[in-house]
């Protein structure tokens, strides 16, 4: 009888795979990412690589020592005093990621994680951001999501692109999303150059790409404007997923169509404009295991990082980057995609 190897599905359960079956689902999650992003598959010795990570007997497994890679945050602050459900404010929050989880940085946001509804209370945003300065020492950035579905109607003055598709009134949701870019621009611009002034390391642009190639769009000439504007200040972008999708078809950045770009072309546009570290995202399938997401996501990291002269920094939260679609997914899950991404995609940070 073949030996088994306690391992995990997508969606966090626990599955025994025999050795046949977990290299059958690495070459295939493989095959499946190269296909789509058009880019080389994995080397027969990165997949037994793979193979021995993800079969490893110990429950939790690490690089070794000097291998070790930097740590950033999207909606830092929210991870303990949101998510966790420990009553703290973000101060607290901040002060405890540094002092007793040890983190590399920290990002300070509000609750509506958005840049439009942040606008009304930038007052209170940069006084805070002033007070965790005080009383912080690792690099702290500001963060929050482009989120042009918040500038559409009935709420925003554009119309609903989401709507008017599905109506086949494609000019007009082609015009309302080219209209929310310029919004956006601005507001992103506005609250990261307010909260560079109180102080800030750095800005995350976070869930790029989350309505579509124009928010990817806004987003990228709003970092353009903010590197003009503070040369030396730090900007990390995070996508919303693995490749963009096209909502208008059409929109370009420096003369190039941003929709349907896979990671190692979103890279690249991000490095034109100005960006500092780059967040890739690859989604998990939840009905697929562990072993063949996570051959996906190191497929299109290692080319990405290839590509790329900027750090990147694999999104590896819930149901990204080959990490179990769960609230809490599993430590020993986290850390084989954590060793295998390092190791064999060569990533700068997670």
């Amino acid at each position: 009888m073949s030996k088994k190897y306690l391992t995990r599905y997508g969606d966090n359960y626990l599955e025994e795979m025999t050795e046949a079956e977990i290299r059958q689902d690495i070459e295939d999650g493989t095959l499946d990412a190269a296909d789509r992003a058009q880019i080389p598959a994995m080397t027969s010795d990165d997949m037994d690589h793979l193979f021995e990570i993800i079969s490893n007997p110990q429950k939790i497994v690490s690089v070794e020592p000097g291998n070790e890679v930097v740590v950033t945050f999207d909606a830092g602050t929210l991870k303990l005093c949101v998510r966790s459900d420990i009553p703290m404010d973000r101060l607290t929050a901040c002060v405890t990621q540094e002092r007793a989880l040890g983190s590399d940085s920290i990002e300070l946001c509000h609750v509506d994680y958005s840049y439009k509804p942040i606008k009304p209370i930038i007052s209170e945003e940069r006084q805070t951001m002033e007070q965790v300065q005080l009383m912080t020492t690792i690099p702290v950035l500001y963060g929050a999501m482009p989120n042009l579905g918040l500038y559409t109607k009935p709420d925003g003055p554009c119309g609903n692109w989401a709507e008017l598709l599905p109506a086949g009134k494609i000019a007009e949701a082609k015009e309302a999303q080219e209209e929310a870019v310029q919004h956006s621009i601005k507001d992103i611009v506005f609250v990261a150059s307010s909260m560079i002034e109180s102080g800030a390391d750095g800005i995350n642009l976070d869930t790029v790409g989350a309505s579509g190639d124009a928010d990817v769009k806004a987003s990228l000439e709003a970092v353009r404007i903010i590197k003009q504007k503070y040369p030396t200040t730090g900007i990390e972008m995070g996508m919303a997923g693995e490749f963009n999708l096209g909502m208008h078809g059409e929109l370009t950045f420096d003369g190039e169509i941003l929709a349907g770009m896979y990671p190692h072309q979103q890279v690249r546009m991000a490095e034109q404009a100005g960006v500092d570290i780059f967040g890739l995202v690859v989604n998990t399938n939840s009905s697929q295991s562990l072993a063949w997401n996570l051959a996906r996501s190191v497929t299109l990291a290692k080319e990405t990082v290839k590509v790329a002269k900027i750090p990147v920094h694999a999104n590896v939260g819930m149901g990204v980057g080959g990490i179990p679609l769960s609230i809490i997914p599993a430590a020993d899950a986290v850390s084989r995609v954590d060793k295998a991404l390092v190791e064999i995609a060569g990533l700068d940070g997670l």
